[in-house]
């Protein structure tokens, strides 16, 4: 048990499942007196660290004249920049983003937070260290240019981050298919996405496959993105389908098929028709041809059976678990009648 214990505690360390776990965690788990205490600690930690920093700035610069070299005194006044920084950062991220609800928005706004702190830093530094601004800017200026060529798939997947981050067309959690990759993102970087894939080469269902999927976010901007749960309307149309034969009873096998997903998912299916029809009704598709409730279709089989197929709406991280439910139903439902429902028998199966 011990042995098992510590292969756990090994696996949570990765730097993939410990974001994984945040975001599967609620916000409210988050808002522990632990946590809290010990972002209290850093905070002061800082403090006391940013005090004792001034405090050997003003001893060198006025009672050591003799050892205060220019370079010394920058280098210190640069390393209180940063602690600065710092500071103010752990004060956004505990009593302002700690503060918001979504955990997604709360994720972006933490990346958002860490980049602007960058930034800052890179700023006062390059104010400190270089007083002429011009030979400064025309140093890094070259640099940059060289380093554009050489990290031009890096620059553009900052570029796809803050396309992702403007216009969502994808967030933490949901679950999207983008060229090949398919699976529920867990972290969005500000150079790649990770998924946490489902279905794949290996399994012919919708559930996790137990790998992760890394892409470049210039993905994003030459791909198509197939989001299954987007805020709007996170839900998908599931089929489940049966053979039949042609001299079946039809209106009974529709009428059972109906009966039972309504059972599943009728009245959950209704509350969200509404919400999608109030969305299409903005646009020039015909909300009535959204159906209100699960349907029944035959179609002519490429054998000689007809399929029975019924259509409902689910949400696609539970598509799986329902159908299996639906299938389970269906089959005592229709299995209770086989001389009005035909199904292939014996050889013909």
């Amino acid at each position: 048990m011990d042995e098992l214990q510590r292969k756990v505690e090994e696996v949570k360390q990765d730097a993939d499942v410990q974001r994984a776990l945040e975001q599967a965690t609620p916000t409210e788990k988050h808002e522990t007196h632990l946590a809290r205490g010990r972002d209290k600690f850093w905070i002061g930690t800082q403090l006391v660290l940013l005090i004792a920093i001034g405090a050997v700035y003003q001893f060198i610069r006025y009672r050591l004249p003799q050892f205060a070299y220019p370079l010394l005194l920058k280098l210190i006044l640069a390393v209180g920049v940063v602690i600065v920084c710092f500071t103010v950062l752990r004060f956004v991220d505990v009593y302002l983003i700690g503060r918001v609800r979504n955990a997604v928005y709360q994720y972006n706004l933490k990346r958002v937070s860490r980049l602007v702190v960058w930034l800052v830093i890179a700023f006062f530094v390059l104010t400190i260290f270089f007083q002429n601004w011009y030979t400064a800017v025309v140093s890094f200026g070259l640099i940059s240019l060289i380093l554009g060529f050489a990290l031009q798939t890096p620059i553009t997947s900052f570029i796809g981050w803050i396309y992702i981050l403007v216009r969502e067309p994808y967030r933490v959690g949901d679950r999207i298919k983008i060229g090949q990759a398919t699976g529920d993102v867990i972290d969005v970087n500000y150079l790649d996405t990770t998924l946490w894939e489902f279905g794949g080469d290996f399994l012919s269902t919708s559930h996790p496959s137990g790998r992760i999927i890394k892409f470049p976010n210039s993905t994003v901007l030459s791909s198509p993105v197939y989001n299954y749960t987007w805020p709007l309307f996170p839900y998908i149309w599931n089929e489940i389908r049966f053979q039949i034969a042609y001299n079946a009873d039809l209106d009974f096998v529709a009428t059972t098929m109906r009966e039972v997903a309504e059972q599943e998912v009728g009245e959950e299916m209704m509350k969200q028709v509404a919400v999608f029809r109030e969305i299409l009704a903005h646009t020039p598709v015909n909300q009535l041809e959204v159906q209100e409730r699960p349907v029944v279709l035959f179609r002519v089989s490429d054998n000689t059976w007809l399929e029975a197929i019924v259509r409902y709406l689910v949400h696609p991280k539970e598509a799986g678990r329902v159908k299996t439910r639906l299938i389970k139903e269906l089959l005592n439902r229709l299995n209770a009648e086989p001389d009005r429902v035909k199904f292939p028998s014996d050889s013909a199966r």
